[in-house]
């Protein structure tokens, strides 16, 4: 659905601001008032078909399992006596594959193991990332004034609009 072009209206006098605010709320509400409702119906499908997706989940969890199971027990089989690279298997309905993932490095204890790079002499496995102190510009500007590339952005502002609305509260 595409959404038409709105004309802007310009209010003429302080009556027809205060209305267009006014409208301005009214249209808000009705805005919070849809997402709620499609909201509400997002979580009710979503409600309504989880045990369906668990269920299926379980399933398709359980035939993946077994053959897997059946696949490893019968791989030189499928796949021949020469399998160190992985391969893969056609078995009419699909094909079952074995791949050697790449090497990759796990890190536990992040600070011991930079100290522990540090104290061995290997920095070259340290990384080390340089970026500009943006508090430390605006706290000293005047030492970066001259440098290119640096602006500092002063005076932005900002034009708010807020409809006054009743709050209600929900008492149990």
């Amino acid at each position: 659905m595409k959404t038409a072009a709105v004309a802007v209206a310009v209010p003429q006098s302080r009556s027809m601001c205060a209305d267009q605010i006014r409208q301005l709320g009214d249209l808000q509400r009705e805005y919070a008032r849809t997402c709620t409702e499609m909201n509400d119906a997002i979580a009710a499908l979503a409600n309504a078909a989880e045990p369906v997706l668990a269920d299926l989940a379980a399933r398709t969890a359980a035939l993946q399992t077994g053959i897997q199971t059946w696949c490893e027990a019968n791989r030189v089989t499928l796949l021949g006596e020469d399998d160190r690279n992985g391969k893969t298997a056609n078995l009419i309905t699909g094909e079952v594959a074995w791949r050697v993932k790449p090497p990759s490095v796990s890190i536990k204890g992040v600070e011991m193991v930079l100290k522990s790079l540090a104290k061995a002499g290997l920095g070259r496995f340290i990384r080390t990332k340089a970026e500009v102190n943006k508090e430390a510009v605006l706290n000293e500007p005047a030492a970066v004034a001259r440098i290119p590339g640096i602006t500092i952005v002063r005076g932005v502002e900002d034009f708010i609009i807020t409809p006054f609305e009743a709050s209600t509260e929900v008492s149990a």
